[in-house]
């Protein structure tokens, strides 16, 4: 059994912040815990746009707080996702979050993340094997 909370892993090498400086995420559960998914919270600032492209993962994403306009770059349909609202990328669709008030979020990733991961310049969190 494991038992932590997100504020235990804060300043952690669990508790990522992007390069791009448009979020930061609290890994809870990683590759290494070896259960077939990751868990995370993450927060996308206000004002900001990411583009992604999980090419290599399936995520779930689960709105706990805040606000963003979700974009199915596939499709073109754009989505409001607000608490309580949950989006699948089973299709590994690329997408973009376009956040109007801080938004938070828990997500659950297949294959599991390692907790290294950031966006690459496609917006492609890479394959990565646990060290």
């Amino acid at each position: 059994m494991i038992v932590r909370s997100f504020k235990d892993i804060e300043g952690t090498d669990r508790h990522i912040k992007a390069a791009s400086g448009t979020w930061e995420s609290k890994r809870i559960v990683l590759a290494r815990e070896k259960v077939g998914f990751s868990l995370h919270e993450t927060i996308l600032y206000a004002g900001t746009e990411t583009s992604m492209w999980y090419a290599n993962h399936i995520e779930a994403v689960v709105c706990t707080a805040g606000e963003a306009e979700l974009t199915d770059q596939e499709t073109g349909r754009t989505y409001t996702i607000t608490p309580g609202t949950m989006y699948l990328l089973d299709g590994h669709e690329r997408h973009t979050l376009r956040v109007s008030e801080d938004f938070h979020c828990i997500c659950v990733f297949n294959p599991p993340v390692t907790g290294r991961e950031d966006h690459d310049e496609n917006g492609v969190y890479p394959l990565l094997e646990e060290a």
